[in-house]
C-alpha cells in the first residue's frame, strides 16, 4: 500500500511523540498536529489496515513498516530543515518547507543534500 503524505505525516508524528512520551493516544496526534480527532481516528484505522501500526491498550505503536516509513521521513525532515538554514533560511521557515519538501523528493536528490552537510 503506497502512502499519501498525509498518512507519512502521522507516522512521523507518532514517532516523534513516541521518543518525548511513554504512550502515543490519538489524542496526543491530535494535540501536536492540531488535527480532529475523527481525522486521527480515520488516519489510524488507514495505518491500522495497511500494517503500519497497531494498537496496544489504547496506545498506538509503530510496527517495523511503519517505524522504517516514519524514520524514512523524519530523518528527511531534519536534513532538509538543517540544509535550508545552512543556506540562510530562517529556522522557522526552514522546518515549514522542509515539511512539504520531505515527501516528493527523489532519494538521489536527498543523498547529495545530506552528503553536503
Amino acid at each position: 500500500m503506497r502512502l499519501q503524505e498525509s498518512g507519512e505525516m502521522y507516522l512521523e508524528t507518532i514517532h516523534i511523540l513516541s521518543k518525548e512520551m511513554p504512550i502515543v493516544r490519538a489524542i496526543d496526534i491530535c494535540e501536536y498536529r492540531k488535527v480532529s480527532k475523527p481525522s486521527v481516528s480515520r488516519a489510524v484505522g488507514i495505518l491500522k489496515k495497511g500494517g503500519y501500526i497497531t494498537e496496544k491498550d489504547g496506545s498506538l505503536v509503530l510496527t517495523e513498516a511503519g517505524l522504517t516509513v516514519a524514520e524514512k521521513i523524519y530523518e528527511r525532515h531534519t536534513v532538509l530543515t538543517k540544509y535550508l538554514v545552512s543556506i540562510g533560511v530562517d529556522e522557522q521557515t526552514a522546518d515549514e518547507d522542509a515539511c512539504k519538501i520531505e515527501h516528493i523528493i527523489s532519494d538521489k536528490t536527498f543523498n547529495a543534500i545530506k552528503s553536503k552537510i
